[in-house]
């Protein structure tokens, strides 16, 4: 099965920034080709993550301080004494959201919900460039006389 994959390059503001990559997943759905598949997103690093939400100011609002009490700042963490970088909740939040995200698309379209955007969330304790993976994974599109 074709595989397509790109990358895209985002610069944080640090811990909680969430940002809507929707238009550029759908983007790399389009660059493929494919009418059919899945497109999987993947960010490399242990401190963001992926996911989908909602995205609108009282969720954006919300999801943050979930995790807060989930991994709240001002606990022992053991990375933190192993390395001293004060970025031990960083680790378990981004482990609970989790690296990674499928979403199939038919006809060229991610099939998302109406309100459902995916979105990359910053977990470090300071700004950083990422780059998110997008591998899409499908059916190349039926060209004319060509079955």
């Amino acid at each position: 099965m074709p595989v397509f994959t790109k990358r895209l390059s985002l610069r944080t503001e640090g811990e909680n920034d969430m940002v809507d990559i929707t238009p550029e997943v759908q983007q790399a759905v389009d660059e493929s080709g494919f009418a059919d598949g899945v497109a999987v997103v993947f960010v490399p690093g242990s401190t963001a993550a992926v996911t989908t939400i909602e995205f609108e100011p009282g969720l954006a609002k919300d999801f943050p301080d979930m995790l807060e009490r989930v991994a709240p700042k001002g606990v022992d963490y053991e990375h933190q004494e192993a390395w001293h970088d004060d970025n031990g909740r960083s680790h378990v939040k981004a482990s609970l959201v989790g690296p990674s995200l499928t979403v199939p698309f038919e006809e060229g379209s991610l099939t998302l919900g109406t309100w459902q955007q995916i979105v990359f969330v910053e977990l470090d304790i300071a700004p950083r460039g990422r780059e998110v993976v997008v591998q899409v994974i499908g059916e190349e599109r039926n060209v004319e006389g060509n079955e």
